[in-house]
């Protein structure tokens, strides 16, 4: 049932949530199409919705579906995690770069998730059956700290803190060319690239809201060191506003970050932005609110050893 599919809201929809209505409309199951909505893949009259949202009469809806496989049961994966906190609620942790969240298409058991479930068996039925526990995720090729739900009643706390935007994400990242002031705010909506559905894009007249907060930490010829708030969380938010303003993430292939490579004045810092296999993203900081005591908490962890490098052969020039 892979493609683009539109239809209209009729009166038996009137009054209905948005998952309820895709999975009545669509033939799939009610998490299925919920996975729809939060994946950015459904529009509600141009704009991007909750699976909650209560649909009228009218509407027009917009579905982008890809074929799915079969979910498999979950398999432990033996992988030493880095945590940075614990308790009875939650577990936070660093992620590396190159480990995919959850399995999906490609990635079938060697993801967070199945380390996860080695580590802590009991979040096996937390939340969603797929991705127990997981309340928002990195790219796979963006490294830093994640929290985890280690109860039914966290992980909703969290989900609904997350979609009400009570949380602070702060991020450090490499991008290229320097911004012209010291701060800003970028604003736009986001959605599917119409050319290429594994990418999202910025430059479109309708989506979902997203806003990313810029801080310029550093500037070196060519390159600048970037504090980057979301107020939003969209699917690769960061690496599309970058682009799409002309400062693609170091890196970042999907993005534009390996092609401007070819641009790069100094032979030795070309050399290493080619050698790169990822982007030079990192979730720097993030804050929450424990959903067992209610304490406003703040997690970080400095930023990993290729960008550190990186940095200092910047710093050498």
């Amino acid at each position: 049932m892979a493609g683009k599919i539109e239809f209209t809201a009729g009166n038996d929809d009137v009054d209905l949530r948005l998952d309820i209505v895709l999975s009545q409309h669509l033939g799939i199951t009610r998490s299925a199409a919920a996975r729809l909505v939060t994946q950015e893949n459904v529009l509600v009259d141009s704009k991007g919705r909750r699976p909650s949202f209560k649909l009228k009469a009218g509407m027009r809806l917009q579905v982008h579906v890809e074929d799915e496989e079969e979910p498999e049961t979950l398999k432990p994966y033996d992988l030493p995690l880095d945590i940075l906190y614990e308790d009875a609620w939650i577990i936070v942790i660093n992620k590396p770069a190159g480990l995919v969240v959850h399995p999906g298409a490609g990635n079938r058991d060697k993801t967070l998730v199945n380390a996860l479930i080695s580590n802590y068996p009991e979040i096996s039925g937390v939340g969603s059956e797929t991705r127990p526990g997981i309340v928002h995720r990195l790219d796979k090729l963006t490294s830093g700290v994640m929290v985890v739900a280690r109860s039914d009643q966290a992980y909703q706390t969290l989900i609904d803190a997350f979609k009400e935007h009570k949380h602070t994400r702060v991020y450090q990242g490499l991008c290229y060319g320097h911004m012209k002031q010291s701060s800003g705010r970028i604003k736009t909506f986001m959605q599917r690239h119409p050319g290429d559905r594994k990418k999202m894009s910025s430059k479109v007249e309708e989506g979902r809201e997203a806003i990313t907060h810029w801080e310029v930490i550093e500037e070196w010829p060519q390159f600048s060191l970037l504090k980057l708030s979301l107020e939003t969380g969209r699917t690769h938010q960061i690496r599309v506003h970058l682009n799409d303003i002309g400062h693609p993430v170091v890196g970042d292939a999907q993005y534009g970050g390996k092609r401007q490579a070819n641009n790069v004045i100094d032979p030795q810092i070309r050399s290493y932005v080619k050698s790169l296999n990822r982007q030079m993203l990192h979730a720097w900081m993030l804050g929450i609110t424990n959903p067992g005591t209610g304490e406003w908490m703040e997690f970080s962890c400095e930023i990993p050893d290729d960008m550190k490098r990186f940095i200092e052969i910047l710093d050498e020039q």
